[in-house]
């Protein structure tokens, strides 16, 4: 099959060639980078948070009639209260542990960031981390699994105000943080200074893996980077991390609130202040969710309009060149001829269309990257989406492209 008769018919067609080449190269363009932004966000969705997310819920509660946590009686007083609250979530028989907490991961709410240091009030932090304040409880009432060291204890567990600055003796960390600040693997039981404090925190504990409360941009850079407080925060707003028995999630959710009430009625206890972490996970990605579908949508629509416009352009051009195609075939082309003659015309057509796509694609990508410090577009996605824009064209040439082989003989008599 030569290529010079095929050349010199598309050039008496330049204008359709050209709207196809920039239908096929915008598309390649769009897509290669929605399909990228698709994948990015899939796999922010996929993180693990390091919890045992199964049978965990979040309860919130405030207290109305307690003012502030001003001095010392006040603090007593909404500590007391705070451990009633946990004892009477603990015994509903739905329950198997409870702990007070700040925050949860993907939470995006109460996150509690700062940094830590390897000196005494050091002026720069090694790295920054988020920090959770709870009790004893937290290991089994999160479902974090401890690598090394062990878990604290009630002796460990302090209580202070919210906002105070007190500094604790012991900590557990993630193994993001013991990895990055002691990269020879003898992190247990060495001291670290939070927030540019001068009393040292030793590390008793190291869990596998905990997500910090943040989704945002700011908090993905240190998305690991997770730090466990034996204090439980005294305010008259407290969050409480409960577990229920395998199988009673739905019966523990709906006792708690009325426990809570019977046991003091003087608090809120909002809507959403029952919260399944499926729940907390779904909102805290539902515009990561919303992102991908939007793009996907797009994605998809792009493709239907190009494959519909490359068997329109097909389709027409074979109504056009029936005498021709009847002319061939009388001098001795074969069906599978005519069909690799419109499948080959596509393929130069789509192919200029793709190099030129490769180029607004990368560009795009470069435009996104400068404006919203969105990571390069790997070459493989690139080289994938080319593989799909040209496998989409020639699976539309092919209908007519077959219809085309059909013609008999005879129509270049008919048509004369």
């Amino acid at each position: 099959m030569t290529m010079h008769p095929m050349i010199s018919a598309l050039r008496r067609h330049k204008a359709g060639v050209a709207l196809i080449v920039l239908q096929i190269a915008l598309t390649l363009a769009i897509v290669c980078n929605s399909v990228f932004i698709i994948g990015g966000r899939i796999e922010r969705i996929a993180r693990a948070t390091g919890l045992d997310e199964d049978g965990l819920f979040l309860v919130t509660q405030q207290w109305v009639s307690e003012g502030d946590a001003d001095g010392k009686d006040a603090i007593e007083r909404l500590d007391t209260m705070q451990r009633e609250d946990l004892a009477v979530l603990r015994a509903l028989p739905d329950v198997a542990s409870v702990a007070p907490i700040n925050s949860l991961p993907l939470l995006n709410s109460a996150a509690w960031n700062g940094g830590i240091g390897l000196a005494p009030e050091q002026p720069k932090a090694n790295l920054q981390a988020s920090f959770y304040f709870t009790d004893e409880n937290v290991l089994p009432a999160l479902g974090v699994k401890l690598v090394a060291g062990r878990a604290f204890t009630a002796a460990d567990v302090e209580h202070k105000a919210l906002g105070d600055a007190n500094t604790p003796s012991r900590i557990i960390v993630s193994q993001e943080i013991a990895r990055r600040l002691f990269p020879d693997g003898s992190a247990l039981g060495k001291n670290v200074y939070l927030d540019g404090g001068g009393a040292p925190a030793s590390i008793v504990g190291i869990v596998e893996r905990l997500q910090t409360p943040g989704t945002n941009a700011f908090s993905t850079s240190f998305a690991y980077s997770s730090v466990l407080v034996p204090t439980r925060l005294n305010s008259t707003f407290s969050r409480y991390a409960v577990r229920a028995k395998p199988g009673r999630l739905a019966a523990a959710m709906r006792a708690a609130p009325d426990a809570l009430y019977q046991a003091n009625s003087q608090r809120v206890i909002a809507e959403d202040g029952i919260q399944s972490y499926a729940d907390i996970r779904h909102d805290a990605y539902r515009a990561d969710i919303g992102m991908a579908m939007l793009m996907g949508g797009v994605s998809l629509i792009l493709l239907c309009v190009t494959a519909a416009g490359v068997f329109g352009l097909t389709s027409f051009w074979v109504d056009q060149r029936e005498r021709q195609i009847g002319i061939r075939r009388a001098l001795g082309a074969r069906r599978r001829d005519i069909l690799g003659y419109f499948q080959v015309e596509n393929l130069l057509i789509v192919g200029s269309g793709a190099v030129l796509g490769i180029v607004l694609a990368v560009g795009l990508n470069f435009a996104l990257i400068k404006r919203y410090e969105m990571d390069r577009l790997p070459v493989t996605d690139v080289l994938l989406g080319v593989v799909c824009v040209l496998a989409l064209s020639q699976a539309s040439t092919f209908v007519p492209a077959r219809r085309a082989a059909r013609v008999e003989p005879a129509s270049a008599i008919r048509s004369m």
